[in-house]
């Protein structure tokens, strides 16, 4: 979460290094930025066995998680769909500026999905009412929404579904297969590869006929959170068998063929973040296993844990920090002020984007302390 707020502040930017960036639509290259989404989704896959488990000791039935896996994602491409048409917005047939419209979307998706304490807002206000006047802002925005050109006008259409609408796309499918699945590891794995398959066979048709099939969105987002998901029930089923020395070979073994194919593969279609090319999936999987296995070590073999503590707020309150950088721009748009040059430029910059980061989840830490939080 740090580092996705570090890379979209690169826009501010000017004279870094090309591999920091994006690789660019065409470009066969993997750039830092292009790594950070594709192992926020092997996360999301990670934390989904350990979330069903605590719904069950809640007693929550099947029927039960799936109502909340299809609520979550839900709100996932809803705020997704928002995003993304506000990237494509025209400001000229816009009636209220851009920034503002910025600070109205965000800030319904704080009164609809903020954890109200005891159900209450500012100890009076019902949580209810919160929700539909973020609603209402919502359907407002949607009605003023204006896209395209003056000549050819459009209204919101899902381009790209945005960040989190890829999100909740990717988790819907995930989280059912394995509400249906189980730990059963070998069925797991089986459609780890499936996935992983249908991504390949988006990029190249084997057979005369074959079908490029999309499960809404790329294969691509489906395969790397099902990488999470593989790699936490291998940490689970090796943990209840004593056999947790062996996590570290798995990880390693599920790297070493992940991040293998995709450079194999590399000469047919590329890497690119740009088209979810499978060499960029698998490569960015490989990178998930490694760090899942790395951070082990860090964590639970040598109890080096300190070092987390300040990033905290990221991990608690993920979508509020997600959503903070939202209120920043749209301010700093409207007032209209910008850094010196000197602070935007070259390796200056960088540490001020890190900065700007760091600055993001304090106040993601801030806010969670005034019960401004938000739970999907």
């Amino acid at each position: 979460m740090y580092f996705m707020i570090f890379v979209n502040d690169l826009w501010t930017l000017e004279g870094i290094p090309e591999w920091l960036g994006h690789a660019s639509r065409g470009e066969d290259r993997l750039g830092f930025a292009d790594i950070i989404f594709p192992l926020f989704l092997f996360i999301v896959g990670l934390s989904i066995p350990f979330a069903f488990k605590a719904r069950r000791k809640k007693g929550e039935s099947d029927l039960q998680i799936f109502w909340h896996i299809v609520k979550r994602s839900f709100a996932l491409i809803v705020m997704g769909f928002f995003m993304v048409n506000l990237e494509n917005i025209n400001r000229e047939m816009l009636t209220i500026a851009k920034p503002i419209y910025q600070i109205l979307m965000a800030t319904a998706f704080v009164l609809i999905w903020n954890m109200y304490p005891d159900g209450k807002a500012f100890k009076r206000i019902p949580e209810w009412v919160m929700n539909i006047l973020g609603v209402l802002i919502l359907i407002f925005l949607a009605a003023i929404y204006k896209g395209g050109t003056v000549e050819n006008p459009h209204w919101m259409r899902p381009a790209w579904w945005g960040i989190l609408g890829l999100i909740g796309w990717a988790y819907l499918l995930v989280a059912t297969l394995y509400l249906l699945v189980g730990n059963r590891l070998s069925w797991l794995a089986l459609l780890w590869i499936i996935l992983i398959l249908l991504n390949v066979f988006q990029e190249v048709k084997p057979l005369d006929g074959f079908p490029n099939i999309r499960i809404v969105i790329s294969a691509s987002h489906h395969a790397l959170v099902m990488s999470g998901l593989l790699a936490s029930v291998f940490y689970v089923k090796l943990n209840e068998k004593e056999k947790i020395k062996e996590f570290l070979t798995v990880m390693g073994i599920l790297a070493l063929i992940s991040i293998a194919f995709g450079l194999l593969t590399r000469p047919e279609w590329g890497i690119a973040k740009i088209g979810a090319t499978p060499s960029w999936t698998t490569i960015c999987a490989g990178i998930g296993f490694a760090s899942f296995g790395i951070l082990y070590i860090l964590a639970d073999i040598m109890n080096i844990r300190k070092w987390a503590t300040v990033l905290g707020p990221a991990g608690r309150a993920t979508l509020t920090c997600y959503l903070v950088p939202y209120f920043y721009y749209g301010f700093y748009a409207i007032i209209g002020y910008s850094l010196p040059m000197i602070l935007r430029t070259g390796y200056i910059g960088i540490v001020k984007s890190l900065l700007f980061a760091l600055l993001i989840v304090i106040i993601t830490g801030g806010l969670e302390k005034l019960k401004i939080k938000l739970k999907i």
